[in-house]
């Protein structure tokens, strides 16, 4: 797979599982906590999706 691709993946499924995780524990899907882990899981996507194409 392209690593473009692979990136662009990445952060997708990054920010939408950091953005769903506050609704797990009863919380709201626009509160600054799901905001918060979604920044922070396209992140961790990207730099997965970085590391997963090299």
């Amino acid at each position: 797979m392209d690593s473009k691709k692979l990136t662009w993946l990445g952060m997708v499924v990054g920010t939408s599982l950091g953005g769903y995780l506050p609704l797990i524990w009863g919380g709201s899907a626009f509160s600054f906590t799901s905001i918060f882990l979604g920044a922070a899981g396209g992140i961790a996507g990207i730099f997965i999706g970085f590391k997963l194409s090299q």
